[in-house]
């Protein structure tokens, strides 16, 4: 006899719609249309109003094809409601400015567009902000001066891929009545959930994994009702939307990412481990490794390791640029997540703009090349990280 139990998260991504087609489809069709009639004034006050549901006008975020892809990120997650962006720093920047007014706390590594918002923008807007190192995290109540301020962090963390302890670090936020927001990016919600270990809102450039492809531009925020009821009206008024046709692509995309996370997964546990020790490289990052120095926080938070990983290349930056030069399979360009591999130096890519400096004080050095491993065969991933390596270091003195 069957019994009500729980469906599977695959399950879910690939059920959880609401849409029914008056034609059969499974799935919602485009809907290009940005604005929609009524009868009558009285039926277009019930939806402005929100007496009956129905839709007025897409940049508000009523229209069903992007309604439909809400649903499905809202499922991704487990939570309540989800809000779809045109882009992840569209996502963030409404979500800190809806929840963020009284004082963001940041913690640890984060990205380095997330780090200019808060630390060109935020600032000079007259939103008090504090940064704390991984190191300082012990620091975090002390920082945490009034009520309903808000701790953003990101985990793993761009690009060393620390690990932030999350059911921590939401106990002391929400003692002292703040909200924790998580970057949940680097792992996708197919290796980590941070609503279910106590966190308040999640985002995702869902440009990386969760569109998989390197053929869209999307943000994505979960949450309980309240809290994206809150940051909506930003979405609406700096017009952050994404459009009906990059909504259904998304849509698309989330219905094979379980899939291919575990083959992320999978692939970039065997590059790390043949990476690790080889010569030419210093060390290798990545949480996977049981030598990784968050190793154990991340098998106690996460399901999977992801398909991220740094390596810092022996001989500083000339050298790794070098190796980044010289790889002829992973691709030398910025963004991540995507099928195909990736190498990118932070140094001149997505932390250039935050100073050498402050590089340094997040021990982010120049030596360090990202990877974002694709589904590639991971033997061919392998020899071409290796042979980019042996030349680059050819003429250095490395132990063997």
């Amino acid at each position: 006899m069957a019994t009500d139990r729980p469906e599977g998260q695959s399950t879910r991504i690939i059920h959880n719609r609401h849409h029914r087609d008056a034609f059969g489809s499974p799935y919602s069709p485009i809907y290009n249309t940005t604005t929609y009639r009524f009868p009558d004034t009285e039926a277009q006050l019930d939806v402005i109003e929100a007496r009956k549901p129905g839709y007025l006008y897409t940049r508000w975020g009523t229209n069903p094809t992007i309604q439909e892809l809400e649903q499905g990120l809202a499922a991704l997650e487990q939570a309540e409601s989800g809000l779809a962006f045109a882009s992840g720093m569209a996502a963030i920047s409404a979500t800190i400015l809806a929840h963020g007014q009284r004082g963001v706390v940041c913690v640890g590594d984060i990205y380095g567009g997330t780090q200019e918002l808060l630390a060109n923008h935020c600032l000079p807007l007259g939103i008090p902000v504090t940064f704390l190192l991984q190191t300082d995290a012990g620091a975090l109540e002390a920082s945490l001066t009034r009520p309903d301020m808000l701790v953003f962090c990101e985990t793993p963390a761009n690009p060393t891929l620390a690990i932030a302890d999350l059911r921590t670090m939401a106990r002391i936020t929400h003692g002292k009545g703040a909200l924790l927001a998580v970057d949940n990016t680097f792992a996708s919600p197919i290796n980590q959930r941070p609503l279910t270990l106590g966190a308040d809102l999640v985002v995702h450039s869902a440009t990386k994994y969760l569109g998989g492809h390197s053929d869209l531009t999307a943000g994505a925020l979960m949450s309980s009702a309240p809290l994206s009821e809150a940051v909506a009206p930003w979405r609406k008024n700096l017009g952050q939307l994404l459009s009906p046709e990059t909504a259904a692509l998304l849509s698309r995309s989330l219905r094979t990412l379980p899939v291919r996370i575990r083959q992320h997964n999978e692939n970039a546990m065997t590059v790390a481990q043949a990476l690790d020790g080889y010569p030419g490289v210093t060390r290798v990052l990545y949480p996977g490794l049981p030598s990784f120095p968050g190793h154990q926080l991340a098998v106690e938070q996460m399901s999977g390791f992801g398909g991220m990983m740094t390596i810092e290349i022996t001989g500083g930056g000339g050298t790794a640029t070098a190796v980044a030069d010289n790889l002829k399979i992973f691709l030398l360009a910025t963004s991540l997540g995507g099928v195909e591999s990736l190498v990118s130096q932070p140094s001149v890519t997505s932390h250039h703009d935050i100073g050498k400096e402050e590089r340094e004080k997040r021990g982010i050095s120049d030596g360090m090349l990202r990877l974002s491993i694709g589904l590639e065969d991971p033997s061919d991933l392998i020899a071409d990280m290796q042979q980019a390596i042996d030349r680059a270091t050819a003429n250095s003195i490395l132990p063997r």
